[in-house]
């Protein structure tokens, strides 16, 4: 991929953005839907869905960006914290409902921490799994990210 096709180049923090999910109430029970829908509600078809459980209170997860996946990130169970970062700026959530997801379109630095006791964390993504697609090293997505900066700058 090159630099000018890359979404860490133009990707913006105040893409991300909180999506409820279409919640049902009965006496039985509540149910939260996220499902691709003309309003809205899950801005990607699913193909990958994968969740984290059992991970210790002071444990950082993610720590990474994606060239092609988005993700949908649900506090299942218990609360946590995501933090994002677009090259530019940061900007932190803390999840702990489970019909609330934070949608994270491509090209934004992820780091989740701040688990609470039995939280799970349930992550929908738009790809299937590709080692390709991460940027693992912050080093490297600051350089993939200078051209906002140099844009920023000007």
């Amino acid at each position: 991929m090159t630099i000018s096709n890359d979404p860490h180049a133009s990707s913006r923090l105040t893409d991300a953005r909180i999506i409820e999910a279409e919640r049902h109430d009965d006496p039985k029970g509540k149910l939260a839907v996220f499902e691709k829908a003309e309003n809205g509600m899950s801005p990607f078809e699913v193909k990958r869905v994968f969740y984290l459980y059992d991970v210790p209170a002071d444990s950082e997860r993610g720590g990474h960006s994606h060239f092609n996946g988005q993700e949908l990130i649900i506090a299942i169970a218990g609360s946590f914290d995501v933090e994002l970062d677009d090259g530019v700026e940061r900007k932190r959530w803390r999840l702990d409902r489970p019909y609330r997801a934070l949608y994270i379109p491509t090209g934004l630095w992820r780091t989740i921490d701040n688990f609470s006791g039995g939280a799970v964390c349930l992550v929908l993504t738009s790809t299937n799994y590709s080692e390709d697609d991460y940027v693992r090293s912050y080093e490297r997505f600051v350089e993939l990210t200078a051209p906002k900066r140099i844009k920023n700058n000007r």
